[in-house]
């Protein structure tokens, strides 16, 4: 709908007021009730978020040798995301604006390098589980590569079996998801890695939601697979810094197992009045505040800093776990890092997540079983006791599993 812009410009207070005033009906993520769409590690890691983009908001690494700077910070930023992911030294990236694009552009990749290393032509696929993220398809639209899903294990995996048989000469990338959004499980990767040794495929994995606190729960003595570049398969790997990485939106992270690899992801044009243009990405101006927030969080944490930050999301997550496993819920595999989804087959799991709700908790819900899905942060810790006890008031004014009542959530 069309709306005329104001004649005459408003103070800052006045519409500072306006802005709370729309903000008024938002979720309160604040208060720990929340765990989709915002990761909250703290009002301190908040302000470093905040201060740190405000200085280079202005800015823009579209143009490197205007701002120096940017490029240190963002080279800074990927050397720490490839040493926590043992990137080997020729190993390469750079920041993205969110997973949707680091995802889109090692599909991108993939496919220059299909066509121009390998000589395929005609039509390609992309080979996929089930529970891989759905920024895969919209890459695949884009590109116009036929996406095979694959059917999970019993235990919600990915089926390398089922990989093999979907992927041929065509395949630009297999993938893997460490973890998976849905019931954060880690993909067996190494099975996945000797596929694609085998048949000369290219394995993306999406750790978009695992790549930040992975390593952590590692060093804190949790017992992860191998999932990244030192699975030798691994050909490329996308890492949410704005997620476990708890920097500022939008910022995230794609790798390349080589520089040499990373070519295929690179624009060059120069056929145009301007210039030569080379972008990294799709992106053409890419926010500064993004790139600093992001290497002056990183920073501000530390490994010391990660550490005990990712320790809150797991003793949240096992706390969790335990006290509606002790409801009768099912835990959906063997979750590892921060995420956890739990159903009961004799309630309707949307309906429970309606009537949480009216408590204040705006969570997630899965389909494929109905279940409740949480994604938490390390103010969760602060906070589950009071969730499982609201879980248990909530199962106590739901009907059964044949409940035909629906929540909406977006």
């Amino acid at each position: 709908m069309r709306r005329p812009l104001p004649q005459a410009g408003a103070a800052w207070p006045a519409l500072k007021a306006q802005m709370a005033d729309y903000a008024a009906g938002d979720i309160r993520w604040r208060d720990g009730k929340t765990t989709v769409y915002v990761f909250n590690a703290g009002a301190d890691v908040e302000q470093v978020q905040k201060e740190a983009y405000a200085l280079f908001q202005s800015e823009n690494g579209l143009g490197p040798a205007a701002f120096p700077s940017l490029k240190r910070m963002e080279e800074e930023v990927v050397g720490f995301g490839l040493g926590l992911l043992h990137g080997p030294d020729e190993a390469s990236g750079v920041i993205t604006s969110g997973g949707t694009d680091s995802i889109t552009m090692a599909v991108k990749a993939a496919r220059d390098f299909a066509r121009k290393a390998k000589g395929v032509t005609g039509p390609l696929n992309l080979v996929l589980p089930r529970s891989a993220h759905p920024a895969f398809d919209k890459a695949c639209a884009l590109m116009e590569i036929e996406v095979r899903r694959t059917p999970l294990t019993a235990g919600y995996l990915a089926d390398p079996d089922a990989t093999a048989a979907a992927a041929d000469a065509a395949t630009v990338m297999i993938v893997g998801s460490a973890p998976n959004f849905p019931y954060g499980l880690i993909d067996p990767i190494e099975a996945l890695s000797d596929l694609a040794q085998k048949r000369d495929l290219w394995l993306h994995v999406d750790a978009c939601v695992g790549g930040y606190i992975a390593p952590f729960v590692r060093m804190n003595g949790g017992d992860i697979p191998p999932f990244d570049f030192e699975v030798p398969g691994v050909r490329s790997i996308s890492a949410d810094l704005h997620k476990y990485g708890y920097c500022a939106k939008g910022a995230s992270t794609v790798f390349f197992r080589s520089a040499e690899l990373q070519t295929f992801m690179t624009f060059d044009f120069r056929d145009w009045p301007g210039g030569r243009m080379v972008t990294p990405t799709l992106a053409g101006t890419r926010p500064g505040g993004a790139i600093s927030a992001a290497w002056a969080v990183m920073h501000f944490l530390g490994v010391e800093g990660y550490r005990a930050k990712h320790a809150l999301v797991t003793q949240a997550r096992e706390r969790i776990a335990a006290g509606v496993e002790a409801l009768g819920f099912r835990i959906l595999g063997a979750p590892q890092l921060g995420i956890l989804a739990f159903t009961r087959d004799d309630k309707d799991c949307v309906a429970l997540w309606a009537k949480l709700r009216e408590r204040g908790w705006f969570t997630g819900v899965t389909t494929e079983p109905k279940s409740l899905h949480l994604m938490l942060s390390p103010v969760h810790a602060q906070v589950a006791d009071e969730y499982i006890a609201d879980v248990k008031w909530a199962l106590g004014e739901v009907g059964g599993a044949a409940s035909t009542s629906e929540a909406r959530y977006s």
